[in-house]
């Protein structure tokens, strides 16, 4: 079977979506239609039905579309005028919606017929005909709820998305793949594993972490604070709330305030806000005192916990969340002092991923110059600072990708998309530089020519937030943890009470040494007690019945691997120890 053209798949992937609404609307006439644009991957579309669909309709579905594809289907353009438009749709309020837009935006509009089964509102491209379609090559994925343009107070639609690929090979290696996230997925492994619980009481987006989820989730945080030392970053704590003067001032008020918790004083008429990052409050504490350019560079480290208004339907375990901190840290510089400081965060990601094993690649994320109003600051400013961070890439030799749009509203970012053991991608590290918000706050340091300058302001995050990094790694190690991260690294697993005194005795001097263990008391079998250490993920079981006891031993097990032998405490303790000390 030939593949389809990899530049062409775009168009097969746009072109299944109207067939996908070609079929609905054969099966169920009175569909009302939505959008049907491709995504990463597939494709979607967007339906108000009659009918509530169910996984059980979906393979009607997808032979429906291989139906279609069959009687080799032109997809043809047609440009409309809006009057035209409205009646070619009249029965079809959301592409009415979708004309008036256009119309107000005085952009063109255009339809597309797929032979003369199905015609939709559409810029296109498509392929030219349902042949160029390979019938193995796509499958009807699933269902899900969606709000019309995305918005909760918009109706809420039916969501139909399906996967395409140039060959059946890549489709069945991504449904293979969907079927190890599933299995995977840190939702359902966080709640077996015992590490986070939601709460309908608290809200949505707001977790609560167990003992065991706490432990990992410190960890996390503990070592980007050792590597931020590493660096001489001072750590600091700010409030949660702040005045909105402050975001006034930063510029998120104008340009993040949809995305922002406001909070009501009781007291006062003053307007607060939660508050959705740290910047505006390390601006303060530079500001605080004078400063030399002999004191440059400031660095500031911040964990404190940050919120943001998501969207219900957004909210994702614990990669979405409203509630969550960063691994955030600001470096006021002189300009002379941008590459060195470039060079040792880089240095330290670089550190962070190789240490959690984790692949990546560097994006620069650059502003989009069509949509200039998004963004603070000149067009001079944003010039220089985006010309310092290529510059910057290219004179490490890094290879990176570009991302027009992709930039902060204050500044240009390097954003490292790391690879978890599934090839996902996740945007985790960043190193942004700032011209624009020690301006905005007229913050500045004396040069040595007694003059005052404006400061450099670098933005970073080493693996971005703890908790949504927690939900990442859960996922990339399926929720068996390297021993440094494992909430219960050993577990001691008595074969009979006759053992039980011996080793409530190995429990106490595992806890001497700080290692994480726990003691098997319950009555069941050791083949039992194995597979409830084996299903808890537990890095090391220690076993030990009567010879064991009269010999002083242990017998190890590891976690995947199995029985690994007899070995003295002591001789485990200094093996798990060097694990976790080295963060193997």
């Amino acid at each position: 079977m030939p593949k389809q053209k990899s530049n062409n798949l775009e168009k097969i992937r746009h072109s299944l979506s109207h067939l996908l609404a070609a079929a609905v609307l054969e099966i169920f006439p009175d569909t009302k239609l939505g959008i049907g644009p491709v995504i990463e991957d597939g494709f979607y579309y967007d339906f108000l039905l009659s009918k509530k669909l169910s996984s059980e309709d979906l393979p009607r579905l997808e032979n429906k579309i291989r139906e279609l594809i069959k009687q080799n289907l032109p997809f043809k353009k047609e440009n409309i005028i809006p009057v035209i438009a409205r009646k070619l749709f009249q029965n079809q309020p959301f592409k009415l919606e979708l004309i008036e837009d256009l119309k107000k935006s005085k952009s063109p509009i255009s339809i597309y017929k797929t032979g003369d089964i199905f015609t939709d509102l559409c810029a296109g491209p498509h392929i030219k005909n349902t042949k160029e379609i390979l019938e193995n090559s796509f499958k009807i994925l699933k269902i899900a709820g969606a709000y019309w343009k995305g918005n909760e107070k918009n109706q809420m639609l039916t969501r139909i998305y399906g996967l395409a690929f140039s060959s059946k090979k890549e489709l069945e290696e991504k449904i293979k793949q969907l079927e190890e996230a599933e299995r995977r997925d840190h939702r359902k492994l966080g709640q077996e594993l015992d590490l986070f619980i939601f709460s309908d009481l608290v809200g949505p987006g707001l977790p609560l972490y167990t003992p065991k989820g706490t432990i990992i989730r410190n960890k996390i945080a503990d070592f980007s604070r050792t590597l931020r030392r590493e660096m001489n970053y001072e750590e600091v704590r700010t409030p949660q709330i702040n005045k909105a003067e402050l975001f006034k001032k930063s510029g998120h008020y104008e340009k993040y305030k949809d995305d922002m918790f406001r909070a009501v004083s009781n007291y006062t008429d003053e307007e607060y806000f939660l508050k959705p990052m740290n910047c505006p409050q390390h601006v303060q504490i530079y500001a605080s005192k004078l400063r030399s350019y002999t004191d440059l560079p400031v660095r500031l480290a911040d964990f404190a916990t940050l919120y943001r208004d998501e969207k219900p339907g957004e909210l994702s375990g614990l990669t979405r969340l409203r509630a969550f901190s960063q691994d955030d840290s600001h470096c006021f510089c002189r300009e002379d002092q941008i590459k060195p400081e470039f060079d040792m965060l880089l240095s330290a990601i670089n550190k962070a991923m190789k240490t959690y094993g984790m692949s990546y690649y560097i994006r620069l994320s650059l502003r989009d110059e069509k949509n200039k109003e998004k963004y603070l600051g000149d067009n001079a400013t944003w010039k220089k600072s985006q010309k310092i961070l290529e510059s910057l890439l290219k004179e490490k030799k890094i290879k990176y990708v570009t991302a027009v749009g992709e930039a902060a509203f204050y500044g240009p970012k390097m954003d490292l998309i790391a690879k978890d053991s599934l090839g996902r991608e996740w945007q985790l590290s960043t190193i942004q530089i700032d011209f624009n918000m020690p301006k905005r706050f007229e913050i500045s340091f004396i040069g040595k020519d007694g003059k005052k300058y404006t400061p450099v302001m670098i933005h970073s995050a080493l693996v971005g937030s703890p908790e949504r990094f927690m939900g990442v790694l859960i996922e990339h190690f399926s929720g068996a943890f390297p021993v440094w991260l494992s909430p219960i690294q050993t577990t001691i697993l008595p074969i009979s009470e006759k053992s039980l005194s011996y080793a409530e005795k190995l429990l106490k001097a595992l806890k001497e040494k700080n290692i994480r263990a726990e003691l098997d008391k319950t009555n069941e079998t050791i083949g039992k007690k194995i597979r409830n250490a084996e299903i808890s993920k537990i890095p090391y079981m220690l076993i030990v019945g009567e010879r064991e006891t009269e010999n002083k031993t242990v017998s190890v097990r590891r976690l995947k691997e199995g029985n690994l032998g007899a070995s003295s405490l002591s001789d485990f303790i200094s093996k798990i120890s060097s694990e976790i000390s080295e963060k193997k």
